[in-house]
């Protein structure tokens, strides 16, 4: 007979353990067997509360999303002028929750996924979609671009992970800072 409540407690100790190995790795070149082993299951419940790799993988990138927008909305709170929307929202994306080194990993592999995996690529679409929606409306008021602002902003930042995922060098705050110089060019050249 199954526990009462264990459910919700194993998945997320099944995804937490997916990001770790990932990270570990640095690729989805792990098996279901491994990511049961470090969340302490057996392969078996793995199966049965994800159904496979894939399934554990997008959750894994659901909860990296989720914490991500939670960082947004908590850095959002509080600003007023559209500068500090879109500092915010940058400074978001390089928040410590979000640029752990295994959570890179898991970002370098959803790029790597989305080019043959379907619903990977819708997830990363959705992803990409929103940031730039939210950075252009922060932009809207003073820049010239906001679309072009936008979109220069969220290449940067994704160039920022893939340049951390292969240096390892690059921190959290050096990718702020760069992220933060971009963005006071992009505006003073619209004043």
């Amino acid at each position: 007979m199954p526990k009462v409540g264990m459910e919700p407690i194993r998945r997320s100790a099944l995804v937490e353990a997916t990001i770790a190995e990932i990270g570990a790795r640095g690729s989805l070149d792990v098996t279901v067997g491994q990511i049961a082993r470090r969340a302490g299951m057996s392969t078996a419940l793995a199966h049965h509360y994800f159904g496979g790799k894939d399934q554990i993988f997008l959750a894994a990138m659901r909860h990296i999303l989720r914490d991500f927008g939670d960082e947004v909305r908590r850095a959002l709170k509080g600003t007023v002028s559209p500068r500090d929307r879109a500092t915010a929202i940058i400074s978001a994306s390089f928040a410590p929750s979000c640029f752990a080194p295994a959570t890179i990993s898991a970002w370098m592999t959803l790029y790597a996924q989305a080019q043959t995996n379907s619903e990977t690529r819708r997830l990363l679409m959705l992803y990409q979609k929103r940031l730039r929606s939210n950075l252009t409306h922060a932009l809207r008021p003073i820049s010239r671009s906001p679309d072009a602002d936008a979109e220069t902003l969220a290449a940067l930042i994704d160039g920022l992970y893939l340049r951390a995922a292969l240096s390892r060098a690059t921190t959290a705050q050096d990718a702020r800072a760069a992220a933060l110089s971009t963005l006071n060019t992009l505006l003073d050249r619209t004043a």
